[in-house]
């Protein structure tokens, strides 16, 4: 396969395997092929989610969103890290 590539990304890949961090220049093609990959996945399973969010709310199973409920979301997302300061506390000597 032969890619013809604008003369600023040519440069960049030139320069990318120069620095030493791949073996060749299509080293830096193929991982930046695997990260546009990934990439591609995540946003796949992003907007299954956001239909199946969507769905929620055409078929009303949903939740106000008042400051009770906020509150919630923040203190689950939070018990996580306070669980493990409390962890590094114990083990501290």
């Amino acid at each position: 396969m032969n890619v013809s590539l604008p003369d600023d990304l040519a440069e960049f890949v030139k320069d990318e395997a120069a620095q030493g961090g791949y073996g060749s220049q299509s080293d830096v093609v193929r991982e930046g092929l695997r990260m546009l990959r990934e990439h591609a996945q995540r946003r796949s399973v992003l907007r299954g989610l956001l239909a199946e969010g969507q769905a929620d709310v055409v078929a009303g199973r949903t939740l106000p969103m008042t400051d009770d409920f906020l509150r919630g979301v923040a203190n689950r997302a939070q018990a996580p890290s306070k669980k493990n300061a409390r962890q590094k506390k114990k083990t501290t000597p």
